[in-house]
Parts: structure tokens; sequence; C-alpha cells
């Protein structure tokens, strides 16, 4: 049997058959029209490109009614709403506390008040240090003043109290003394795109000039406004890096397996006009594009060429049967225009559910992708069969009586049917038992690989100082100025020493610690006077004393509420899985809700507890989405085939695929973050394909041509199956180009939805085939062919 199949002339089985040919018809004759019109649409979509942006602001990865989000949101606004940039600063030889390297952090503090949207800048030298002059007074000023003298005795001086007050310790400065900071609080309106930007500019042209004046200092640069800046440019680096390797590679696929020159340059303009229609649309409609967002032309790219694959192998080998150019083009619309609707249609509906995502980038994913689909499958039935109406096309004619590999392969796999159902089946149960293995982890920092500045920054801070990770409370005294309460006082000061004492602890900011070191300035300074006061007068007048003391800009707010009622807590984590920090949320709850009314609902806040969650929340909210999607998917399937047995057997190539996939990644990885919420949805709409055009085929074989299930077996793969392996192959390798992006989430995205794609390949060609054998066993559909429906092809 050839790899085709195709009768010498145009035959018409049915009443479908007569419209599509009718169309196939019209296309010819306004081919010209047709590209003309093509171009314009894609030209006039396109334009809308100019109005993509991209989102600076981390915060688009959680929906308005995210919890997690909400809590954060309400802690800002409780006491400010702040984002940092921290400047992470060590010399190359010895520690910071050198009289040179002193006056250039004072210095950089001071220049950095200047960059846009800064609040508040806290660094060792502007660290307002507290002590006694006399019995009653209370001196606050700067640890390095500007008039400090920098000589032994004032380095010492500074030393000392850098490393022993906890406050700055590990925070500020590191224990060892050999590296320091300095934190930029910064208040962002929110307003538009723009000022994560200008404010990552100017800080890192300062930092550029620090550099200069101080080459043998390192200088990193991380905080929340940095994270911001590098979602920005993970994007920008997919678009620019991404979308030409995969343009290339789609470039040198086509040349190899399709070997002609007009077919490849038809496919590249309907793969590119789809883009541009998709993309463009989106800058339209204010699309503002994320990392996971950004890699939709990527996607597109590689989904847009499936419909092309099939549509230019059918017509390739009609015109090797010894059919007119024309007339294949016809007879490759007439077989395939009912499929390449049907995995179209399910492509779009497995990417629209990604908008049951609790994530909103993944919704624009999905929504963008699904535009991008649709203009493919319109560019395939017009564009494609217009050009090559048009383009010279050169095949040769062959003659039929050759084996080819599908009839070899169709061969085998009957012959070992019952060898293949149990094998495959075995080998699919092994593959589930080992996902639960898996573990949910989103440190955000390790979102980025390392050619992104942030996370290079990132780690470097981490190892020298302290990371990014961290988890924040507000913790009410149920009254208003209730924070100078000493029992209040005593709960928040224990807390703070059960989170010190954790080994995945590095820093707590408390309130607890500015009490103590007040009561002992207010004692002489006596050490043994370092601990709370014990009168709520005595603590009121103390606070006060030290806020009126207190210069601009570096007051308590980023710690007590307005009315004094509450005051917030934030431990600063070791580099730990979103795992350990959901057990550190919880045991800190429960800690809570022994101590303080109400403690049960005091859960931790903060970014790097909204991405611990974000993953759990996203597997849930996709549970419904990708259920929707495949009821949808498969009923439509049961309606395409007219077959209730079809349908049903339909569905163990489509739903084993993501079960082996998750399963090897538990072996080879074993960790997974919010790839792993959206892939199932993602990849069933693309894996239903090969199921589609293969039970097609088979309905075809079964029901027109009159073959038993093992004929039914070797007709679809003689029809379908180099299609179904050449657009498998492109597929894997478009989403193999994925694993290259900078941001892990997508590169992961790739990895998973590429494995799937294999996993379903093996399934179509290895299960598939002996279960309808299995269960298909009736000798044929013996009805007259009048009053049978047309399947879908």
């Amino acid at each position: 049997m050839s790899e085709t199949d195709m009768e010498p002339a145009i035959v018409a089985k049915s009443a479908g058959d007569r419209k599509v040919i009718a169309f196939a018809e019209w296309v010819i004759r306004w081919r010209w029209f047709i590209v003309v019109a093509s171009i314009l649409v894609a030209l006039g979509a396109g334009a809308g490109g100019q109005y993509l942006g991209f989102s600076t602001n981390y915060r688009v990865f959680f929906s308005d009614e995210n919890p997690q989000l909400t809590a954060f949101e309400a802690l800002q606004n409780t006491y400010i709403r702040e984002d940092n940039i921290t400047l992470v600063i060590k010399p190359d030889q010895g520690d910071v506390f050198t009289p040179k390297l002193l006056q250039a952090m004072r210095d950089l503090t001071e220049k950095s008040w200047k960059i846009p949207f800064t609040t508040r800048v806290d660094s060792i030298t502007n660290y307002q240090n507290s002590y006694a002059a006399g019995e009653d007074d209370l001196i606050v000023e700067d640890l390095v003043p500007e008039d400090s003298p920098l000589d032994a005795a004032d380095l010492k001086r500074i030393r000392d109290i850098a490393l022993s007050e906890p406050i700055i310790v590990r925070r500020l400065v590191s224990a060892d003394g050999l590296t320091a900071s300095i934190n930029i609080t910064s208040t962002l309106p929110l307003e538009t795109e723009l000022e994560v930007p200008a404010a990552m500019a100017y800080a890192r042209e300062l930092v550029e000039e620090f550099r200069v004046d101080n080459p043998d200092v390192t200088v990193a640069v991380t905080g929340s406004v940095a994270m911001n800046h590098a979602f920005t440019e993970a994007s920008f680096a997919d678009i620019v890096t991404l979308v030409p390797l995969m343009y290339g590679m789609l470039l040198v696929v086509m040349a190899v397996l399709l070997r002609s020159v007009s077919g490849t340059f038809s496919t590249l303009l309907v793969i590119a006009f789809s883009a541009m229609t998709a993309m463009g649309l989106a800058g339209w409609m204010g699309v503002q594009l994320t990392p996971p967002s950004a890699i939709a032309p990527t996607i597109i790219l590689t989904l847009a060429i499936a419909d092309s694959i099939h549509i230019l192998v059918t017509m390739f080998g009609a015109m090797r049967q010894g059919m007119s150019k024309h007339d294949a083009v016809i007879e490759s619309l007439r077989v395939n225009f009912q499929p390449v609707f049907l995995t179209s249609f399910t492509t779009v509906i497995g990417f629209l559910s990604l908008n049951f995502s609790d994530s909103p980038p993944f919704g624009d994913l999905g929504n963008l992708t699904a535009i991008g689909v649709v203009a493919a499958w319109l560019y395939s039935i017009f564009l494609l069969p217009a050009m090559m109406s048009i383009l010279p096309v050169r095949v040769k004619v062959r003659q039929d009586g050759h084996m080819t590999v599908m009839d070899r392969l169709a061969g085998f796999v009957i012959a070992r049917r019952r060898s293949l159902l149990y094998g495959v089946s075995t080998f699919i149960i092994v593959l589930a038992v080992l996902i639960p293995q898996i573990e949910l982890n989103d440190q955000f920092v390790e979102y980025f690989d390392d050619s992104i500045e942030f996370r290079r920054d990132t780690d470097y801070a981490t190892e020298h100082l302290s990371g990014i990770y961290q988890a924040q409370w507000s913790l009410p005294s149920g009254r208003s100025g209730g924070v100078s309460d000493p029992e209040f006082l005593k709960t928040i000061s224990d807390f703070s020493d059960w989170l010190r004492a954790r080994d995945d602890v590095v820093h707590v900011t408390t309130l607890s610690d500015v009490f103590k070191r007040l009561n002992k300035n207010m004692h002489s300074d006596d050490d043994s006077f370092y601990r709370l006061p014990e009168e709520n007068d005595l603590a009121a007048q103390y606070l006060l004393l030290f806020e009126m003391s207190l210069p601009y800009g570096l007051d308590l707010n980023n710690q007590i509420n307005v009315d004094k009622s509450s005051v917030r807590i934030i431990a600063t984590v070791d580099n730990m899985t979103t795992q350990e920090l959901r057990v550190l949320d919880a045991e800190a709850l429960a800690w809570l809700d022994k101590r303080l009314p109400g403690g049960k609902a005091l859960e931790s806040t903060g970014p790097f507890v909204m991405f611990a969650y974000i993953s759990q929340r996203n597997i849930e909210g996709m549970l419904g989405g990708t259920a929707l999607a495949f009821f949808l998917i498969s009923l439509s399937l049961v309606i395409a085939l007219r077959s209730l047995k079809l349908g049903a057997v339909s569905l163990i190539p489509n739903l084993v695929p993501p079960i082996m996939a998750f399963g090897l990644w538990a072996v080879l990885v074993g960790e997974i973050g919010l790839a792993s919420s959206v892939v199932t949805a993602t990849s069933l709409g693309i894996i239903v394909d090969a199921t589609v055009h293969f039970l097609s085929k088979y309905r075809r074989a079964r029901v027109l041509n009159g073959e038993n299930a093992e004929g039914a077996v070797c007709y679809a793969f003689s029809t379908v199956g180099t299609a179904l392996w050449v657009t498998t192959a492109i597929l894997v390798a478009g989403f193999a180009i994925l694993s290259l992006s900078p941001f892990q989430i997508n590169a992961a995205l790739g990895q998973l939805t590429a494995i799937t794609l294999v996993m379903a390949l093996i399934a179509d060609f290895l299960l598939l085939p002996a279960v309808l054998i299995a269960v298909d066993r009736r000798k044929r559909d013996n009805l007259p062919t009048g009053s049978v429906p047309q399947p879908a092809e």
C-alpha cells in the first residue's frame, strides 16, 4: 500500500466532499485575490504589534482573587507600599570596614535617594545608632556621620556596633563583616510600565559609577524591583532569541522533509502571518506581555505548521500518483478539510482552558495561542492552497507496489498487538506510580537562568549576605497604641526568637529589638538592661522619643501602622524550597494561634509566600479547566467520528501521554513548578491532533472501503503515518527550543510538552492500533455507502 493511497481522480463520496471540492475550486479560481487579501489582513493585524508592551510587575502572576496577593496588598496598605532595590557590596580583599569603602558607601547611600520613586535608603553608614548621653538624654545619629574621622578607633566603634546589632547584622552587613548592602525602598505608583525600567536604569548607572571608582569591589543588584525588571528582560530575550531560532529550525526541517522550495516558502508565509496576526491583535487589544505570554509566537509558529504539513503531504502524494497540481490541491483539501478543522478546534479548546488558571499570564498565553491557531487554520485553507496553485511544484510520479516504512510498522504492530498492548500498558502504570514523587517548588529566583543578571546577582547576594526570600507577618495588639504593651512586646519578642532559632531563618526584623535597645540606652547603655521595658507608659515614651529623633525617611512606618496597633515582623529565610516555606508558615500559624487572639488567621505573606502557593492554586484552578477541555474535545471527537466506540477509544491516547510524561519527569527531574499546572491543558489540544487523523482514516477504511480492523489500521498508517511523525517531529523540535528560554517556567513547559508529544506518538502508533483491533472485531460496517454519514478525514 502506498504512502498516500490516493485515487487517480477526485472522487466525491459524500455531500460534504462536494462542498469542499467546490470550495477548493473557488480558492484556485480566486488565488491571486486570496494571496493579496491575506497579505493585507496580516499586515493590518500585525500593525497592532507596535502597541505591545511588557509588564514590569510580578503581581501580574496573581489574580485579583488570589488570597496571598490580597493579604500582601492588605499588609502594604497597613504599613507602606514598598518594593526594593538592594545593592550588595563586597571588597575583593578584606572587610567593609575601611575608610575608603565606608566613605564610598556613604556617598552611594546619599546618591541612592535620587533613584526614581525612592522613599527610604538603609545602609550601615546611615543606620540610626542610638546611645545614652548622660542619665536622661538619647542621642540618635548616623553610624557613620559625615564628620566621622574614620581612624582606627572610629573604625573599631563602627565595626563593633554593626556586628553586634541584630537589627542590621545579616541584613545590612554579614556576620563576618566581609559584605554589606544598601537597601533602597521604592514606592512605585504602579501607574505605567515605565516605572521599574526608570528606577533600574538610574540604579545601574549609580552602580557603574561606583564600580569605576572602586574596581576592587564587587556590586550585585537584587531586590523586588530588580526581579520585576528581570521578568521584562526574560520576556524580551525569549522574543529576540527563540523566534529566530524557531524560524531557522522550521526552515531546515521543512526543507529536509518536504523537499519542496515552493512548499517550504508557502508554509513559512502561513506560520509568519499566523504569528503576526495573533501578536498584532494582542497589541490592538492592549495586552501586556509577560514571560509566559511572550512565548506565544514560538508556540504559534510550532502549531501553525501542522495544518500545512498535512495538506502538503497529501498534495504531494496525490501528485506522485499522477494527479495534476490543481487536482492535487483540490484532493488534499477534500481529504484534510474536516480533520484540519477538528484538530485546530481541539487545540483552541485546550489553550482556551488556560483561562481557568489563577495566574493571568497563562490566560493571556492561551488566548494569544488560540487566536494564532485560528489564524493558522484560515491561512492554511485559503492562503496555502492559493500559493501552491500559483508556484511551480515538481514531484516525481512513482509506481505503486513497494512497501513503505509505515506499511512495515503497521505489519509489526498488527503481528505483535497483544505484546504491545500489555507491554505499553505496564509501562504506563509504572510511570503513573512515580508521579506522586514530584515536588512542587516555585523559588522565583530560580525562574531565571544564569543569563539573566538578576539571577547571578541574587545568587551572589545569597551566598555572601542573605537572599530576598522573606515571610512577613502583621501582628495586631488589639488596640490603638498597643504596640507598647509589655505583654504584646513579650509575645512578638518570643515569636522573633522562635523564628531565629530555626536553621532556615537568616534574619528577623522586629520592633522588639528596637525596644530592647532603647531600654538599654535609657539606662546609661547598661548591657544588663538590654531587655523589654516592663511598663506600658515607659515603653510608649521611649518609642515617642526615638521617633522624634529619627530623620525624614528613616522612621518606623515600615514596622508600625499609623495608630500603633500592629507591628510587622519580617523573616528573611535561607534558599529554602516553597514546600519548606509552607511548613514554616503552618508552624508559625500554630505558634501564633496559641499566643495571640485570632492567631489562626495570621498567615504569613510576601512575594515568596505568594509564589509558594501559586502552583497549588493553579493546579486546583486548572483541574476544572482541563476537565472541561477534555470533555469538549472528547465530545467533538464522538460527533466528528460518528461513533461512540471510537470516541471512547480516543480517550486512551489522549489521557496517557501526560501521565507518561509526568512519570518520566519524576525520574529525570523530580521537581516542578508553575509549568506543571498548565502542561496537561496545553498538550491535550495538541496530542489529540494525531488521534483525530489516525482514527478518521481508520473510520474511512472501515465504513467506506469495507476493511476489517487490521486492514483499517494498515490504511491509517499508510495514509497518515508519515504526516503524523513529521508533524510530531516538528512540534517536538519547536517545544524543545523553548527549553533554551532563560525563563525556567517556559523552559519546563517546553520540555514537558515535548516529552508529552513523544509519548503521544508512541501511544498512537503502538497502543491505539492494538486497542482498536481488540475492541473493534466486526468484519466491517456493512452498510450502503449512501447511508453512512461522512466521517472526519
